[in-house]
């Protein structure tokens, strides 16, 4: 296994062993992406398998984070995501000022730029959207996840996040097997 996806799985199984946190989206239970492999130590317990419906799963994550849950939720692919931008740009980045922070939901958002070999997916599935992201973003923080080493610093800064941010962490397919 390459490093990249290796520091994935055990930034996952740390996560995981978490018990405040739930892993929801598609392919969490069922095969289908190359994330689904990077989840291989979560107990089936902890997962929810959600339909193809982004911004319901947005909106449910946000709700999961109101329980004092960390709910980590996964978008395999980063066009996927662009169907949840209303909960994650209206509700979930805006909750905090809504609220004059007496509400901050704290969500991980996992999201990957598919890749292109050995088959090139078509336009819409490895789109990388994260500078429009950064833009539209007051208070999720996007961090883009290039080096493998970067990856078990970046999960645990969101899940140990006291800022009261949730982040967005972009992943690379291309690099599950080249890194």
């Amino acid at each position: 296994m390459m490093k990249y996806k290796k520091e994935l799985v055990k930034s996952m199984t740390w996560l995981g062993q978490k018990k405040n946190t739930v892993f929801l989206g598609q392919t969490v239970s069922c095969s289908g992406s190359a994330m689904f492999g990077t989840l291989s130590d979560i107990p089936i317990g902890k997962r929810i398998e959600m339909p193809v419906a982004e911004e319901l799963q947005m909106g449910i994550a946000t709700g999961i984070s109101l329980t004092n849950l960390v709910p980590i939720t996964i978008y395999p692919r980063f066009d996927f995501l662009l169907s949840a931008t209303n909960q994650l740009v209206n509700n979930l980045d805006k909750f905090s000022k809504m609220s004059n922070k007496r509400v901050q939901p704290k969500i991980i958002i996992r999201v990957g730029i598919g890749s292109t070999k050995p088959m090139h997916p078509g336009p819409q599935h490895f789109q990388d959207h994260s500078e429009a992201f950064e833009k539209m973003l007051t208070t999720v923080e996007v961090i883009k996840l290039v080096e493998p080493e970067d990856i078990m610093e970046a999960y645990k800064k969101a899940y140990n996040r006291t800022d009261g941010k949730s982040t967005l962490l972009v992943e690379y397919m291309d690099y599950y097997g080249k890194k």
